[in-house]
């Protein structure tokens, strides 16, 4: 169970940090192992790698934030840590589909929560 704290530990310091540079070698000595071994477990527990969770919850949140503020797009941009609003839009139309301007007039975007590991046994039989 340490294993699933340790990765917990390590998504809860991603979160908390999602608007800033995220170095990925301090995620994984938070998980307890080296970046390369910590990047192989992601992935293959949650079947994304670590920035592409990164960069789901940053688009997930944006869209929260044009949703619920009158923040601009370019602010958006900056905050999330990308060079130009442009490439912040090319980003954000891939994954939720549509622009920002839409989701902010229609209300319509992907979410994607936060991830969280747990251990669930489901059925199984028992002989003794």
């Amino acid at each position: 169970m340490e294993w699933l704290d340790k990765m917990n530990d390590a998504i809860r310091y991603i979160e908390n940090h999602i608007e800033e540079k995220i170095d990925f070698t301090t995620v994984a000595h938070i998980a307890c192992c080296s970046l390369s071994r910590f990047q192989r477990m992601f992935t293959f527990v949650t079947d994304i790698t670590i920035a592409e969770y990164v960069r789901c919850r940053r688009m997930s949140l944006s869209a929260c934030e044009l949703l619920n503020s009158d923040i601009k797009i370019i602010e958006l941009a900056i905050k999330y840590g990308y060079e130009s609003p442009e490439a912040f839009t090319r980003e954000f139309q891939a994954f939720h589909g549509v622009s920002p301007t839409s989701v902010r007039k229609l209300g319509i975007h992907n979410n994607f929560p936060p991830i969280s590991f747990e251990i669930t046994i489901n059925g199984g039989n028992f002989n003794m």
